[in-house]
């Protein structure tokens, strides 16, 4: 089991920025995959931004553009970097990793677009 930690949410106005930190118990070399996933209230968890072993990433149309995804291999962290943040995106954020067909999950971090 990987064990994964996020940090970074917090309370920001429409327009705004914010980076969210994944840092994985093991090397992310290990990974197959890693992504952010966001709950938003009363919905069900969706995938927000995806990155592989090897550097392919995907993204949510609902945050291309804006959102972007990287990794520093040394600190075994994935960021989430989001930009011009929208009330619609205020949700739960979790950190996903998957290595050899299992799956572990963060423990979430609040972020709260509004004015």
């Amino acid at each position: 089991q990987v064990q994964l930690v996020e940090s970074g949410g917090g309370l920001v106005q429409p327009g705004g920025s914010l980076r969210l930190s994944c840092a994985a118990s093991i090397s992310i070399f290990s990974l197959d995959a890693m992504g952010w996933y966001r709950q938003p209230p009363g919905k069900q968890r969706e995938l927000v931004a995806g990155i592989s072993r090897l550097g392919t990433t995907n993204y949510a149309d609902s945050v291309k553009g804006r959102f972007t995804i990287s990794r520093d291999n040394a600190k075994n962290t994935v960021y989430l970097q989001m930009n011009s943040l929208k009330p619609e995106d205020t949700a739960v954020y979790y950190c996903k990793a998957v290595r050899g067909g299992m799956t572990s999950w963060g423990q979430g971090t609040q972020v709260t677009v509004s004015s």
